[in-house]
């Protein structure tokens, strides 16, 4: 599994404890809900992840990995 780190600001990241709190997950889980949400509905989001998809299947990644190892 990739690992992303995201920077958000105070009021986000509490909407987001909040609501994963209400739904019961942990915060990660949370955010892979409202991301599946989104993907059906956000052309940007639609293709960003394809980049990555394409880049994960080239290689690309696993090259970022092994350079920090």
């Amino acid at each position: 599994m990739h690992r992303l780190i995201i920077e958000v600001d105070w009021q986000l990241y509490q909407q987001l404890e909040n609501a994963a709190q209400v739904h019961h997950l942990s915060l990660e889980a949370e955010c892979q809900r409202r991301l599946a949400g989104l993907e059906c509905q956000s052309r940007y989001l639609q293709a960003l992840l394809a980049e990555m998809r394409a880049e994960a299947a080239e290689g690309h990644w696993r090259a970022c990995e092994d350079e920090k190892a």
